[in-house]
């Protein structure tokens, strides 16, 4: 049974950098897609980063490209989100989710029906 726990997030200062983390400890960790969502306060969730099983091709929300990128350390069983040069619209709770599946429109760019999320970590970026 794939656990996703989230950490990292906290109080960051516009213009500096916070690593976000998403582990899980099931033997099964390196067969899952993995993505990060967020949603900020009043807003719908919306999604921010993609990594196939073996990180070998991404996708980014047009607005976070160049700034954030997700990682896996599959040895470890874990996700990153490296946050550069974040700003105050970039405050949310951010979840991370995993899904056997390939990077699709409706699942992952949506986050329609995936098949695991975790319970979120505050990010919250000052100016």
């Amino acid at each position: 049974q794939v656990q996703l726990v989230e950490s990292g997030g906290g109080l960051v200062q516009a213009g500096g950098s916070l690593r976000l983390s998403c582990a899980d400890s099931a033997r099964t960790f390196s067969r899952y897609a993995m993505g990060w969502f967020r949603q900020a306060p009043g807003k719908e969730r919306e999604f921010i980063a993609f990594i196939t099983w073996n990180g070998g091709s991404t996708n980014y929300l047009d607005s976070v490209k160049g700034r954030f990128t997700i990682s896996r350390d599959n040895d470890k069983n874990t996700v990153y989100l490296q946050m550069n040069s974040p700003n105050p619209e970039d405050t949310a709770v951010y979840y991370c989710a995993a899904d056997r599946r390939n990077w699709d429109l409706t699942t992952w760019g949506r986050g329609y029906g995936l098949d695991y999320w975790g319970k979120g970590t505050l990010v919250t970026v000052s100016s």
